[in-house]
């Protein structure tokens, strides 16, 4: 083993020990399964049993397979000239292939047990992540079990939830995954009942720009899928979680949302719910601007909603001319990024002038 893999000798001395041990055990069962050949597999499993629980952490699969080989030329080469005779020499060569590849399962199958159970250790602090992720738990906390993850702490993040397809959890992994690296992005997931929250990051391909969301939204269930705000590392996905969450309990306040649905076209439904960061959005991006434009702005917008949208109404409402009320609405499309002609922008600016006035009789402002 010295002389075939150089990693060997690198090897503590106690765990070299360790596999002279398992190769020792091994062939002390090779000795007795001769006798009993219904025993290879109890045997086998044995060899592999006898080493400590931290000989894997040193020495990998590839590396077993390696020693394994080894152990095995050996017995092929040095065994049958033990026979006494053809007839015992054809017996052993045979029983040698035999035993071996049952020691070839077991190496296999040990490793196979070793990785299930790490399997099982990450998906557990992965669901302990996300949920740190939704609750708001302190970022060292938060941020020492994600890198244990491999996750980039100053990556950017962005929470999606929504229903889970199934029941089957490594099915829901499975498929959420697979989207995520269609798109090329590192994801969490951790399924809270009924409930999947997803939190992806960066692109990992410089050429990728494209929304990941859409591909993404398929590996939830029927129903609606809300995607939270981009945050600029995992310590403020918080954030996103909660803009996140806060919109799937307002989005059945809007039956043709689309899916996936981003929380800031949730503003109004939101508010409605009682969401305070909504209110805050909805003042900061659409009432504040207005005011600072003047108020002739804000009269135009009151106006024309009060009219239905009728430009030459509104106009003889305001005695100016039409063309000055499309200049106005121009303008306010400009600050706010939303159009009054069309009808779900002009709910949402009738919605923010609501809040704008209450916040304003409550002083906020």
């Amino acid at each position: 083993m010295e002389r075939d893999n150089p990693w060997f000798q690198r090897l503590p001395a106690d765990q070299r020990a360790n596999v002279l041990l398992v190769t020792q055990t091994g062939v002390s069962n090779f000795v007795a399964w001769l006798q009993d050949p219904t025993e290879s597999i109890r045997l086998t499993t044995e060899a592999f049993r006898a080493a400590p629980k931290d000989l894997s952490k040193w020495v990998s699969l590839r590396q077993t397979v390696e020693m394994v080989r080894s152990a095995i030329d050996v017995f092929e080469h040095q065994l049958p000239e033990m026979a006494a005779c053809e007839e015992e020499r054809t017996l052993l060569t045979e029983a040698i292939l035999r035993y071996t590849r049952e020691i070839a399962f077991a190496a296999a199958t040990s490793y196979a047990a070793a990785a299930e159970a790490r399997g099982a250790w990450d998906a557990r602090l992965e669901a302990l992540v996300v949920d740190g992720i939704v609750r708001g738990d302190p970022e060292e906390s938060l941020l020492s079990r994600a890198a244990a993850l491999g996750w980039e702490p100053s990556s950017e993040a962005t929470v999606m939830v929504g229903n889970a397809p199934t029941d089957d959890q490594p099915a829901v992994v499975y498929t959420v995954r697979s989207r995520a690296a269609r798109a090329g992005r590192a994801a969490l997931l951790g399924v809270q009942g009924a409930r999947l929250v997803v939190v992806f990051g960066a692109s990992t391909e410089e050429r990728s720009s494209q929304d990941p969301a859409p591909l993404i939204a398929e590996a939830f269930g029927d129903g609606p899928v809300v995607v939270g705000p981009t945050v600029s590392s995992l310590a403020e996905a918080h954030r996103s979680a909660s803009d996140a969450l806060s919109g799937l309990r307002a989005v059945p306040g809007w039956p043709t949302a689309p899916r996936p649905v981003q929380t800031s076209d949730l503003l109004p439904e939101r508010s409605l719910a009682g969401d305070p960061e909504a209110e805050r959005e909805l003042v900061e991006s659409v009432v504040m601007p207005l005011v600072d434009a003047g108020g002739a702005l804000s009269e135009t917008l009151d106006t024309y909603l009060e009219v239905g949208g009728v430009l030459e109404n509104c106009a003889r409402q305001l005695f100016v001319h039409p063309n000055t009320v499309r200049y106005r609405l121009r303008r306010i499309a400009e600050l706010t990024g939303r159009t009054p002609s069309n009808a779900r922008d002009a709910h949402v600016l009738r919605v923010a002038v609501a809040v704008g006035r209450l916040a304003k009789a409550r002083g906020l402002w």
